[in-house]
């Protein structure tokens, strides 16, 4: 016991004087701090806006040669992660490898509390290693108090297999230090319920996360304007969604768009591109992949070579 090591002084530890009378307050009372307290995830978020745009270039830049995106945590910190990597295959179409998530005592610990697994190191390292990352691969992890060794042993490991490195912690670098291409601090304060970081911190991380892969997406060319061009059509919702696309961005109605989708073989981007050039469906292929599948650089070089 004397060796545990002491953590009151990190300011996700610390005590919200706006909440110490918590246990006191109405529901509305309740919700309404709540409110006021997120507000300063929002902040956060613009504080390292430099970091988390330099995130998404380096990311979109490694994976333009092949590489991808991890993100390793654990407890709630390894759940965003894993959620934010799940949802990339639905909305970009993207192969499950290219964005994953991992989290220390794998699937399990995503439905039970596997807290204890985080004190590991060398098993933050290993899963480095089982996953063969390299120079183009790019590895977040996430930390809220910024100690999970589990954490900092993956971050040491990539980084020496030279992966570009990337640390997002709710404490400033003057509490917790880490040696990583980016440093991305979220300070959200103490949270209302003391210690309990799948609060704020939590809140903050899914944001960063959020624009961290959207980010990265739209610069790979999976975005057209601020549509979903890459959608997977798995079920009703997401044919539905690819419906409207197709109708909103060339002005054919229901029935016409959905004869241009089944043509394309249920693909969006590759729909767009035989509507707009009026090639077929295998020339269509051969020039989004001629522009890395960039659908406006395709068509406005498709365009301009007329």
């Amino acid at each position: 016991m004397t060796n545990l090591e002491e953590r009151g002084h990190l300011v996700t530890e610390q005590v919200n004087p706006d909440s110490v009378n918590l246990d006191q307050l109405s529901s509305l009372e309740l919700v309404e701090l709540f409110n006021r307290e997120d507000q300063k995830t929002v902040d956060a978020i613009a504080l390292a806006k430099e970091q988390l745009a330099e995130t998404i270039e380096r990311t979109a830049a490694g994976m333009r040669h092949g590489g991808r995106l991890f993100y390793i945590g654990a407890g709630t910190s390894g759940r965003l992660g894993v959620l934010d990597a799940a949802e990339c295959p639905p909305t970009f179409c993207t192969p499950p490898e290219l964005v994953q998530g991992i989290i220390a005592g794998g699937a399990g610990a995503l439905v039970r509390s596997s807290e204890d697994l985080e004190d590991n190191a060398d098993d933050g390292a290993s899963a480095i290693a089982d996953r063969k990352i390299g120079q183009y691969d790019v590895v977040v992890g996430i930390t809220a108090g910024g100690t999970t060794p589990y954490v900092h042993g993956a971050l040491q490991a990539a980084k020496s297999r030279g992966a570009t490195t990337v640390f997002i912690a709710c404490v400033p670098s003057s509490q917790v230090r880490a040696n990583v291409d980016i440093d991305i601090r979220l300070i959200t304060g103490p949270e209302i319920l003391a210690g309990s970081t799948r609060l704020k911190a939590g809140t903050v991380t899914k944001l960063a996360l959020n624009i961290i892969s959207t980010g990265t997406m739209v610069r790979l060319g999976k975005v057209y304007g601020n549509r979903m061009v890459d959608v997977a059509v798995t079920n009703q919702k997401l044919r539905d969604r690819a419906l409207r696309i197709l109708q909103d961005l060339t002005g054919l109605g229901r029935d016409a768009a959905n004869s241009l989708l089944e043509s394309s073989g249920k693909h969006v981007k590759l729909a767009l591109t035989m509507y707009w050039t009026g090639l077929d469906k295998d020339a269509s292929k051969q020039l989004l992949s001629q522009y890395q599948h960039n659908l406006r650089t395709a068509i406005t070089n498709y365009n301009n070579q007329k």
